[in-house]
């Protein structure tokens, strides 16, 4: 009979593993993130480009000239014209996806029953990053706070998206925000075609994080945004007595939540509204995630939805 001691513990878990289980991966590997717009990359895989080159999708013919190959001369148009014509395709390639991460203070809130909010962002960019490698597509990172502290190219192995997951968890959230700035930086950094995944509390001025958004649909980039959230933040069913803190700047107040609680909850969901207009403006796909429902099960259902949606 043996006996444990602390030199036989397991070894902390790191990387994908430390933030997903066999059981989620198994059901992530058998999901794809669709596009719903043009983009480019370099791999054979699911998604348009709007480059030229062979592929199995025809796309229009172009008079046969100097350079071009002769085995893609349409012989069945040569019968009926008595000219030379060669196919060209739209070739299918990978697809660029790029995790905009927030680590700003706020996203260091937890009402306790649950992780911090930074916490379930990470499992949930852990878990659409493991869909995108699993479909042989590529994936980078953005970690920001008041500005992208981390920045990581974009890639397709497994072990890219390890290292990934590895260097975020040894980013908790600071004190500083500004989604918006780190939005354009983004908008700067990313010049072909992709899918922009932001996962955010979004707690920062409004006004300009959509100015930011638009940039970012103006680019022709296909965007996502995840309002990740505590259930007591959109409920706020506090009851007695609180001092309310401030994460990014350390301010406190006090505040009797029986008094306030109407006006809380009309203010916030007036918030939320915003974000869902400003969003269904630019074809946005934005959706609440909130930190009581397992990432695996809403992943699953947003990418079900996102994929009869693109047909």
């Amino acid at each position: 009979m043996s006996s444990s001691s602390p030199n036989n513990k397991e070894p902390e878990k790191e990387g994908i593993a430390a933030l997903l289980n066999p059981a989620e991966m198994f059901k992530l590997g058998r999901l794809t993130l669709l596009s719903r717009y043009t983009v480019e990359g370099n791999l054979a895989g699911a998604h348009k480009s709007p480059l030229q080159g062979p592929s199995s999708e025809f796309s229009t013919h172009k008079s046969y000239g100097l350079g071009d190959d002769p085995k893609h001369i349409d012989w069945k148009v040569f019968a009926r014209t008595d000219k030379h014509y060669v196919k060209q395709f739209d070739d299918e390639t990978n697809l660029r996806v790029y995790l905009a991460l927030d680590r700003s203070g706020s996203m260091n809130f937890t009402s306790g029953t649950n992780n911090t909010k930074f916490h379930h962002a990470c499992k949930l960019a852990a878990a659409i990053g493991y869909v995108v490698v699993k479909s042989r597509d590529s994936v980078g990172l953005f970690l920001h706070s008041d500005k992208v502290d981390l920045r990581m190219e974009a890639s397709n192995s497994l072990q890219h998206l390890n290292n990934l997951i590895k260097r975020v968890l040894q980013a908790p959230p600071s004190s500083g925000s500004n989604i918006a700035a780190a939005l354009h930086e983004i908008a700067g950094s990313v010049r072909r075609r992709g899918l922009i995944v932001i996962i955010s509390d979004l707690y920062d001025n409004e006004a300009e994080i959509s100015v930011a958004l638009a940039r970012l649909r103006k680019q022709r980039h296909d965007v996502i945004v995840f309002h990740v959230l505590d259930p007591a933040e959109i409920e706020f069913e506090l009851m007695k007595p609180a001092e309310l803190v401030d994460l990014e700047t350390g301010e406190k107040l006090g505040a009797d939540p029986k008094a306030i609680a109407s006006e809380y909850r009309k203010s916030f969901n007036e918030f939320l509204e915003r974000y869902r207009k400003a969003c269904a403006g630019m074809n946005i796909d934005y959706r609440i995630v909130r930190t009581d429902q397992p990432v695996d099960t809403f992943v699953r259902a947003y990418l079900e939805e996102r994929k009869r949606m693109s047909k």
